[in-house]
């Protein structure tokens, strides 16, 4: 499944693009609903690349046919992301802890100046997940909590911003 989503945050794109390489952000996003707080695993920034490794666990419901499937103990995974400071972009790859023969998500994000205080950060990828009878619906339930997840982190993102510089 291919997903698009658009987050649209009251900062200036440069400022924007490091928040997601300051790992003091990462600690602020267990606020947000269905995931549980971030483990940042690898941080190392050299000039304008970075490189972050960060542990996700997805805490939200999951209906019974899905949990017939999974273990949502073991909904874990690790976001492996690329970060270009220069041009405003990622490249990531998300590697399941378990059940990565079911799993596979990539894709990119970049974050565009909409004007000198506004910032848009777009994230295109595909997801797939193969599980019989209810992978379709697994996806389209984890792209609705990505799109929840980047709505709710609009917020975050603004508010750790006026407190770094204010």
């Amino acid at each position: 499944m291919h997903f698009e989503l658009e987050q649209r945050i009251n900062k200036p794109a440069e400022q924007v693009a490091r928040v997601f390489v300051d790992p003091r952000f990462y600690d602020l996003l267990d606020t947000l609903p269905n995931l549980g707080r971030p483990e940042v695993l690898t941080h190392d920034v050299h000039g304008s690349s970075a490189h972050l490794r960060i542990r996700y666990r997805f805490t939200g419901h999951l209906s019974s046919a899905v949990r017939a499937a999974v273990d949502p103990e073991k909904l874990t995974w690790v976001e492996d992301t690329q970060h270009d400071l220069a041009t405003h972009s990622a490249r990531f790859t998300m590697v399941a802890d378990h059940y990565a023969d079911r799993f596979q998500c990539a894709g990119t994000y970049r974050f565009d100046a909409v004007s000198p205080t506004t910032t848009t950060r777009i994230c295109a990828g595909d997801l797939r997940i193969r599980m019989p009878l209810v992978g379709h619906r697994v996806e389209k339930a984890i792209v609705s909590g990505l799109r929840d997840h980047l709505e709710a982190e609009e917020d975050v993102v603004e508010r750790f911003l006026s407190q770094s510089t204010g």
